[in-house]
């Protein structure tokens, strides 16, 4: 089956069909995004891990994306 084919038939597909797809497209990726060759730091692991235990603790603490982006476009002067 061709590339051109496959995308032919995405929109045919189920929502959890387009999910799993998704899941097993990440899975086939992973090396890429997960690179053994230039590991994590302890410092940047306690780092990441503290960050996600806070967003735990209060996941509506952050700033949403829209505003986020209104600072940046600010600073940018766009």
């Amino acid at each position: 089956m061709s590339i051109a084919e496959i995308v032919e038939e995405l929109p045919k597909l189920t929502a959890e069909d387009r999910d799993e797809l998704r899941l097993r497209l990440l899975e086939l990726d992973r090396e890429i995004w997960t690179d053994s060759s230039d590991p994590l730091t302890d410092s940047e692991k306690a780092l990441l891990d503290a960050r996600l235990a806070a967003y735990r603790k209060d996941p509506d603490a952050g700033s949403s994306w829209e505003d986020v982006e209104a600072r940046l476009l600010a600073k940018l002067g766009k």
